[in-house]
């Protein structure tokens, strides 16, 4: 398999730690986002979504969007099963998933972000205001989905996809010094992937691409 991805991207990040935890070997392929890669003809032949992650499977067959590569990557390799049971469990994780990918992510990408700022002329304080607005409301949201079954990782005693998904949402917070205070489960929960192995082996500053 080729993972395309970005070592700072989120979604990229996710998709890194899902195949860390199943412990499966990949290519690195990294895609500039900082240059305009992913906007250039040879990368949108294979992607024409124009973002990353892409995951290109041995037999030629290109996968996009992280939750669906994660899905697939659950169905594909079972084990270690990173959706729990029942379905009432697998539902929980999917929502928290949700929560990061579909509440806070849309409004925070590069680039809605870019936009923000170089169309609507939105200012450096003011787009990092925006930023740390719609995070900390979707991890205030989160925090209190951990409250109502308190537990080592977000779902139960073993990481699942919605942890996955939590962890980039947190160091990207990091990075742009956003207010995590009140937050005790959610940090508790991170604070727990990132004694993993796998979680440690798929961040950002271990990526081939990573800045210097």
């Amino acid at each position: 398999m080729k993972l395309y991805n970005y070592f700072r991207s989120s979604t990229s990040y996710r998709v890194r730690i899902a195949l860390a935890l199943k412990g499966l070997a990949y290519e690195y392929v990294p895609v500039d986002l900082r240059s305009g890669e992913q906007q250039q003809a040879t990368y949108l032949a294979s992607n024409p979504e124009g973002l990353v992650p892409l995951l290109v499977l041995d037999d030629g067959q290109r996968l996009s969007q992280s939750m669906a590569i994660m899905e697939y990557l659950e169905e594909a390799h079972p084990a270690p099963a990173l959706l729990p049971d029942p379905a009432l469990a697998r539902a929980r994780v999917r929502a928290l998933m949700q929560i990061i990918a579909c509440e806070i992510h849309p409004l925070d990408n590069l680039r809605v972000l870019k936009y923000l700022v170089h169309e609507l002329e939105v200012n450096h304080d003011a787009k990092d205001a925006w930023y740390r607005h719609w995070v900390r409301l979707g991890l205030l949201s989160y925090e209190a989905r951990l409250a109502e079954q308190p537990a080592r990782f977000s779902h139960g005693e073993a990481p699942t996809l919605a942890d996955c998904c939590l962890v980039p949402q947190i160091y990207n917070a990091q990075r742009f010094d956003c207010d995590l205070s009140g937050l005790p489960h959610v940090m508790r929960v991170f604070n727990a992937c990132m004694a993993l192995p796998a979680f440690a082996q798929a961040h950002p500053s271990a990526c081939p691409d990573a800045a210097t």
